[in-house]
């Protein structure tokens, strides 16, 4: 995502692409950027928090996978719950890749 900042250096502005108003490229779960846009302290703190459990996530995600991959675990080791859990995340990212939305990537335009 692409900022323009106000004179104080606070997010003013966010765009999906860069424009001459928004040139500074900032990561979709960058704590700053999640503050900004779900606003006011209490906002910073919960994006700092979501910011960590997304990265968490791809740890236990790749966790995971290693855990199969040297037949620690088969997936059917896991519980109904958690094989839903994660094959809807591996459906989620590979649309993600074919759509190169992961990479930071985007077709679509505009500010939000």
């Amino acid at each position: 995502m692409y900022i323009k900042r106000d004179d104080e250096g606070r997010i003013d502005l966010v765009s999906r692409e860069e424009t001459t108003a928004c040139r500074e490229y900032l990561p979709a779960d960058s704590p700053e950027l999640l503050a900004f846009l779900m606003e006011g302290e209490v906002g910073r703190s919960a994006a700092r928090f979501q910011a960590s459990d997304l990265a968490f996530v791809r740890v236990l995600e790749d966790v995971i996978e290693l855990l199969m991959d040297k037949g620690v675990i088969t997936f059917t080791d896991l519980p109904e719950p958690a094989q839903e859990k994660v094959m809807e995340r591996q459906t989620l990212r590979r649309r993600l890749n074919g759509l190169h939305l992961v990479s930071g990537s985007d077709d679509e335009s505009g500010v939000i």
